[in-house]
């Protein structure tokens, strides 16, 4: 059985979850959200309360950037390595960063564009950041620092050939694309939870306040009729940035090369109630949930809700259990050697040829011995006969040499010729299929060009109408919530392209005033116009005309 405390801290608020693995089975021990204004005393207080002197914690890390290099498949383990650093130095040439004063993990993962290659999520934060997170700490068991995005999906029971998308809002929203069970990418968008938390916290001068109010907000839908709670108030600090950062979400996951199954959704926003029927109207076909562990029993007797608003802690928790990528700690002194089990394969092995057997050499052949008849001579053969013997015997052995070594050049030489001449005649008939190929793709090229200009007509056509379509509704919203006392709206009209007509009634024409103000202020509309007053009886009625994008 083995523990640890995983802690996702942020500004102003720490999740904790202290999780338990005993053979397959996981469970959560304790968890909550503690908010702070010293951070040591509060992370001090919770390994107390929560009995972790003693085991291990894993915490995230903060303000990381991710880059993706694109690298040829068939490299070694060395040379990936080397690889990565080569891009990453050139990657910190062209910002003016220092190398030296960053720390660097990355993962590996097919690149689904081209089966040649493989993608590598670089993941790079500040040393001083890191250092800050230890000090943090310090007196406690650290054993891991990894970033949220890249643990999140611990917490996922994905599928095989199942494509999703986890959308995590808290102080950042990110989005953790899984691919086939793998983690593919990760984009990082502009807005997160900190930006509506901070607007509420203003009014309420209180931190903890403002998240209340959020969990207890109920926000509605297109098909809602009753826009009024007794949270409505705040709707106007939230609708913006949620709208917002589902818009950046839309464009990210629709604009993927490939098709997304299911997006879940998590952190801190997700405890706001309709918050994943707001993004199902959004998304049409593409079913959106809230994340929930998938070890979490449904008929659990605690509020499945209350799990949930710490999945970040959960997620960071199980990663310090060995769930997840493992070599991506950013505590470890060094990035762990171990590829990925995907890439443990044999490439291109071949098996040597065998050593040809033994021949008899020439000098064999030489050795033997040559007989040579000269007829019948009688007589000892004086010292002139025995020297042109001599040089007969000579001359008969290097023309038979010269000869051997004659024949097999020569055949050598017919052999490769041969071999060229096939060679070149294949090469001949490859270069005429590629001039074939070539002049099909070209006509593909250009039928692709076409349709591309037919579709991104159309796409520009269709964003421009989810724009207007999108911006009237929370247009209406604010304008309800800004009406003043007093005031009736007789008519909200779009005469022309953005231009909004109000047509707007009160007894007293500083009621009107008022709202054409507010109207201004709050950038509801600009260029805002408005008529004199009519007297109608007790009346006056006032045309309010205003464009709902700046021109």
């Amino acid at each position: 059985m083995s523990s640890c405390l995983g802690l996702y801290v942020q500004d102003n608020l720490i999740k904790y979850a202290k999780v338990t693995k005993e053979r397959e089975s996981i469970k959560v021990d304790a968890f909550g959200i503690k908010f702070y204004d010293d951070i040591n005393e509060a992370i001090g207080q919770i390994i107390s309360e929560t009995k972790s002197q003693k085991i291990p914690v894993s915490i995230n890390l903060s303000g990381e950037e991710y880059n993706y290099f694109y690298l040829f498949s068939l490299l070694s383990k060395n040379d990936i390595k080397k690889s990565v650093d080569i891009e990453f130095e050139s990657y910190c040439t062209d910002r003016g960063y220092n190398k030296n004063s960053l720390e660097t993990r990355y993962s590996i993962v097919p690149f689904l564009d081209d089966n040649q290659k493989i993608k590598v999520i670089n993941i790079s934060d500040k040393k001083t950041e890191i250092n800050k997170r230890l000090q943090e700490l310090e007196g406690n068991n650290v054993t891991n620092i990894t970033p949220l995005p890249m643990a999140i999906a611990n917490i996922l029971d994905s599928k095989e050939k199942e494509n999703v998308v986890i959308i995590n809002m808290e102080e950042e929203t990110t989005l953790t694309t899984i691919i086939d069970q793998k983690i593919y990418s990760v984009d990082k968008l502009k807005v997160g939870i900190n930006d509506i938390l901070n607007n509420i916290s203003k009014k309420e001068n209180s931190y903890s306040k403002a998240y209340e109010i959020c969990k207890n907000t109920t926000i509605y839908t297109m098909d809602a009729t009753d826009m009024q709670n007794d949270d409505g108030e705040y709707l106007k600090d939230i609708m913006p940035v949620l709208y917002k950062i589902v818009d950046e979400a839309r464009e990210i996951i629709t604009t993927s090369s490939q098709k997304i199954h299911k997006i879940y959704i998590t952190g801190t926003a997700s405890v706001i109630n309709n918050i994943d029927l707001y993004f199902q109207e959004y998304f049409g076909d593409c079913k959106c949930e809230i994340l929930r562990p998938y070890f979490i029993d449904e008929n659990v007797k605690v509020n499945i809700k209350d799990y949930i608003e710490v999945n970040s802690a959960i997620a960071l928790a199980m990663q310090g259990q060995g769930h997840g990528i493992r070599n991506i700690n950013f505590k470890d002194s060094q990035v762990s050697g171990k590829m990925p089990a995907w890439m443990n394969k044999e490439i291109g092995k071949k098996k040597s040829s065998d050593t040809p057997k033994d021949k008899k050499s020439l000098k064999d052949l030489l050795n033997k011995e040559i007989k040579i008849n000269f007829g019948n001579m009688k007589g000892s053969l004086d010292s002139v006969e025995k020297w042109l013997t001599r040089f007969s015997i000579y001359l008969l052995t290097f023309i038979i040499i010269y000869g051997s070594f004659s024949l097999v050049i020569t055949n050598v030489t017919n052999g490769k010729t041969k071999d060229v001449e096939e060679v070149q005649k294949s090469t001949n008939e490859q270069i005429e299929l590629v001039k074939q190929d070539t002049e099909k793709i070209e006509n593909k090229t250009n039928q692709y060009n076409d349709l591309l200009e037919g579709i991104k007509e159309y796409k520009n056509l269709n964003s421009e109408n989810r724009k207007v379509k999108n911006s009237i509704p929370n247009f209406l919203t604010s304008l309800m919530y800004s009406l003043p006392k007093g005031v009736s709206i007789k008519s909200v009209t779009n005469t022309t392209g953005y231009t909004i007509r109000i047509v707007a009634q009160a007894k007293l024409y500083s009621q009107l005033a008022y709202l054409i103000a507010s109207i201004k202020t709050t950038g509801m509309l600009s260029n805002v116009t408005s008529s004199s007053g009519v007297k109608n009886g007790d009346n006056v009625t006032v045309v309010i005309e205003g464009s709902l994008f700046p021109q």
